[in-house]
């Protein structure tokens, strides 16, 4: 509550209710919080991302989905040059996920994730060519304008809209713009999610186990301040690149 107050520039998910439900003799626990990702924005891709590599890629009945979430593996596979972000957007970003980690850190978590869901501006343009030309136009389907909370993208890493307001905003959603190494314009929708785990005694046998089989260093589960410093190094060296600036997406 306090980081929240003192610090409008962070990923960390906003926590709107906590609630229990007896039902059967048994106490079901709801956590509400905000939603990273604006139903008026179709995502193209989605993956779920620690900066670990072990086991660390979608199963088949995942890949099933009508829209899977990938994971570390994949992204390596599917984007290996990363996403490119103007500089001063990279600097911000990978400023606010230092932060966190440091909070996360204080407070002995560890196994978060970072959600990174991607529009395609260009596919989405296509789409809407190839929709208009087969007669389909904005049918019925099309999700209503959305009222967003403050707690998108950009105002994570910017801090800039005021502390408990909402805005109208357009389609984008305060999206974060990138590019891909194709050069076409992206809008990223991101967050740390997760982040409810804490490195107790049963994850610390957890990872013992895992490091006698496997190479320690990339399980998912690990020391909060090891798994801080390898989720920082992995978002800001593998998923998110710097652009020129005579490049920018912006």
């Amino acid at each position: 509550f306090q980081n929240l107050n003192q610090n409008p520039r962070t990923l960390l998910p906003k926590f709107y209710g906590l609630y229990c439900v007896q039902a059967g003799g048994k106490n079901i626990r709801i956590v509400v919080m905000n939603n990273l990702l604006p139903r008026s924005v179709r995502m193209h891709l989605k993956y779920d991302l620690k900066g670990s590599t072990y086991k660390r890629r979608a199963s088949q009945k995942e890949r099933d989905k009508v829209f899977p979430t990938f994971k570390d593996l994949d992204f390596m596979q599917d984007l290996p040059d990363g996403l490119y972000l103007d500089p001063d957007m990279y600097n911000a970003l990978c400023k606010t996920l230092q932060r966190d980690c440091l909070v996360l850190q204080s407070f002995k978590i560890m196994d978060y994730s970072l959600l990174v869901a991607i529009h395609n501006l260009d596919q989405a343009q296509r789409e809407r060519a190839a929709g208009t030309a087969a007669g389909d136009g904005d049918g019925p389907g099309r999700p209503a304008a959305q009222r967003a909370l403050y707690s998108t993208a950009m105002e994570s890493i910017q801090g800039e809209a005021p502390r408990g307001g909402t805005f109208q905003t357009e389609d984008q959603m305060g999206g974060i713009p990138a590019r891909n190494s194709r050069g076409e314009r992206l809008l990223l929708y991101i967050g740390i999610i997760d982040v409810l785990q804490s490195y107790r005694f049963v994850k610390k046998l957890e990872h013992s186990w895992k490091a006698l089989v496997h190479d320690g260093d990339t399980v998912s589960v690990h020391r909060p301040s090891f798994y801080a410093e390898r989720f920082q190094r992995f978002m800001c060296h593998t998923v998110f690149r710097k652009i020129p600036r005579e490049c920018s997406p912006t």
